[in-house]
């Protein structure tokens, strides 16, 4: 591809295959060009995990997905032109539940903690396996809570929102496009309830913006008293921070369609007076596992860590890069049936190909015609296992089928991370705070420097709310 494809990516391009980039929009229910606000600055925002457990398989999907757009945008547009983002929610009521069950003697601030910063290192450590990149920001919930608090004050005063019974409300009636990207009509709504609408809500779809926290549960200061966010006002105002009031792509599973995009839809352009969120909204579809709706009662419920580390399903361990395929072999809308016999299936394509090398050639535009068909990473395989046979036959095409390997992201992973001890990094971050504390320098050197010698990066900050320094840790690659 020229230097003037690459800068005009969605030009129709006659005399070639490529035509630009095209995805289906849950908005529109179409398939459509895509065309970005501005090519100097692709904007993507994914919603990201709530930190009470580790990831599940399920989870996986999405990461993997757009893990998969993200690299096929900054092949189209150049990396200094995309920038991605997904969030961290570390305040829940699911964490605080959790944290009150692991660490019942410690002060609820202190178990949350606890809870959020090692679930999120695991988090960290899973997708690094599956061989996903870092999105440019990966916000947290709590960095963000001033602009949540600013986001509904606003709603207030526009008369999108109300106080009621200790809570403030969105009123869905402020909104005439509430149920566009659902498509649900918010009379049905109101005929087809099944149960009795509490009593201090005007409407039966109205969602909680703001809700009081007891003494015991965490909370924030706020013109309504002390409280936390709900769910919804954390990505409209995370998103806004670091893409705009209106960016290009918003993605995640299909289940977030309703409420929980459509919440945020309402939330950011009542707030923001636009008429979009994003411009395009792209949804990936449900997981079964052999067959069944996973769940911990039908005993079919599997985190990424206990498939690539346990033998818990098929009675093995699976590597990242399987793993990661057999996600890919499905259209990322269909709904996909993840199973011992996929992953085999994976493993042998694996098996076949000879290992990507470091390359600056091209892809070939039969994997990007593929790709940037809305995202056909099915037809994208097909084309990679026939460069993969032409790159064992000429050694000369190993360049070619490298680099269509990179925008699917199937390479070996750099960070052998399969034997980490998450408790004992865990640990020795936690002592090295201590040393820090006590200005034993020397001591808390020796002990970043162990780590980074394991491959562990640290990255020191302070905590927003109370000043104090925090420090997190992920897998160089």
């Amino acid at each position: 591809m020229s230097a003037a494809d690459k800068a005009t990516p969605n030009a129709d391009k006659r005399d070639g295959t490529f035509k630009g980039l095209r995805v289906t929009n849950t908005l529109t229910r179409t398939k459509e060009d895509f065309v970005p606000i501005s090519d100097a600055n692709v904007r993507m925002y994914v919603c990201g995990p709530t930190v009470y457990d580790f990831a599940h398989i399920g989870n996986a999907r999405p990461v993997i997905v757009f893990d998969v757009l993200f690299r096929l945008l900054n092949h189209l547009y150049g990396g200094e032109n995309v920038t991605y983002a997904r969030n961290i929610t570390d305040v829940d009521d699911k964490i605080n539940a959790r944290a009150l069950r692991d660490h019942p003697d410690l002060p609820l601030n202190e178990a949350i903690a606890k809870v959020t910063e090692r679930t999120a290192n695991q988090f960290h450590v899973d997708i690094a396996r599956l061989g996903c990149l870092e999105p440019t920001h990966e916000p947290r919930a709590t960095g963000h809570i001033g602009g949540m608090i600013a986001m509904i004050d606003t709603l207030i005063a526009k008369g999108n929102a109300y106080v009621a019974s200790g809570e403030v409300l969105f009123d869905t009636t402020s909104m005439p496009a509430y149920g566009g990207l659902s498509k649900r009509n918010l009379d049905e709504q109101k005929a087809g309830a099944r149960i009795a609408v509490e009593a201090h809500k005007k409407n039966p779809a109205d969602f909680v913006l703001w809700k009081l926290s007891s003494d015991e549960e965490p909370g924030w200061d706020s013109p309504w008293g002390r409280g936390r966010p709900g769910w919804h006002i954390e990505c409209s105002v995370m998103s806004e921070h670091h893409l705009g009031k209106v960016f290009d792509i918003h993605g995640g599973g299909l289940d977030l369609i309703f409420p929980h995009h459509e919440n945020e839809i309402a939330q950011s352009c009542c707030a923001n007076g636009t008429k979009k969120m994003s411009n395009y909204w792209m949804h990936n579809g449900f997981l079964q596992v052999e067959g069944r709706k996973m769940s911990k009662s039908e005993g079919n419920f599997f985190t990424i860590h206990e498939l690539l580390d346990d033998e818990t399903f098929g009675g093995r361990k699976w590597p990242g890069e399987v793993l990661r395929l057999a996600m890919l072999m499905t259209h990322y809308r269909e709904p996909i049936d993840f199973s011992k016999k996929r992953l085999e299936e994976a493993e042998r394509l694996l098996s076949k190909w000879p290992a990507p090398i470091e390359t600056d050639a091209a892809p070939s535009e039969a994997i990007l015609e593929a790709l940037t068909d809305d995202l056909n990473t099915v037809a994208a395989i097909q084309v990679l296992h026939q460069l993969a046979a032409e790159a064992a036959q000429n050694p000369e095409m190993l360049g070619v089928y490298s680099a269509s390997a990179a925008l699917l992201g199937v390479q070996p992973v750099k960070a052998d991370t399969s034997e980490l001890d998450t408790s004992s990094i865990d640990a020795r971050v936690s002592e090295r705070l201590e040393q820090l504390k006590a200005k034993n320098w020397a001591e808390a050197d020796r002990i970043r420097d162990e780590l980074a010698a394991e491959g562990i990066l640290l990255k020191d900050g302070k905590d927003a709310e109370t000043g104090e320094r925090v420090t997190t840790w992920e897998v160089k690659r």
